[in-house]
């Protein structure tokens, strides 16, 4: 059996976390038409904001204490006329060994469970295998009571759901 864990990665492990957002860069570069910059990376514009912005969140995800993936996890206002927000999965990846054995739902359903409330998950809409992996989890986890929306600013579906778990790990 697999010992899946999902923590919060500390300062000291940014460079772990992107090492392995180049990796995911890489991946979806089939569908990205994001080029390497002069340094042969992809870089993530937001990278540094995860650990100085409160409402960002960086996830390392480990398989019997080796590196998996990681999760990018943001609180996002609605508007900037209310109050109310939603949890959005920035970012979501998953070595390719360990994929279709379990791992991702793992970490997207301790994630679910971790943040409560309002959620939103896009996936670009070229990205099939990222579309089919997350309406099967989402679809899991909420009983299919959830929505897919399509709006303007985005090119793809976005499930949107509300988590209401019971079973609240550690709060951010």
């Amino acid at each position: 059996m697999m010992n899946i864990k999902i923590e919060k990665a500390s300062v000291e492990q940014k460079v772990v976390l992107r090492n392995l957002l180049e990796l995911y860069k890489y991946d979806f570069s089939e569908y990205d038409p994001e080029d390497v910059n002069e340094h042969g990376e992809y870089g993530y514009k937001y990278f540094d904001h995860y650990w100085t912005e409160p409402e960002r969140f960086p996830f390392l995800i480990t398989v019997d204490d080796k590196y998996a993936g990681f999760a990018l996890v943001r609180k996002k206002t609605q508007d900037h006329m209310t109050i109310e927000f939603c949890f959005s999965m920035a970012e979501f990846f998953i070595m390719k060994k360990y994929r279709k054995n379990g791992v991702g739902k793992h970490a997207a359903t301790y994630l679910f469970d971790r943040f409560p409330g309002k959620w939103e998950v896009a996936q670009i809409k070229e990205n099939i295998p990222a579309r089919k992996f997350w309406v099967k989890v989402i679809s899991d986890y909420t009983n299919r009571n959830y929505t897919e929306i399509q709006r303007d600013d985005w090119d793809g579906p976005i499930q949107t759901f509300i988590t209401y778990s019971n079973n609240v790990v550690d709060q951010p």
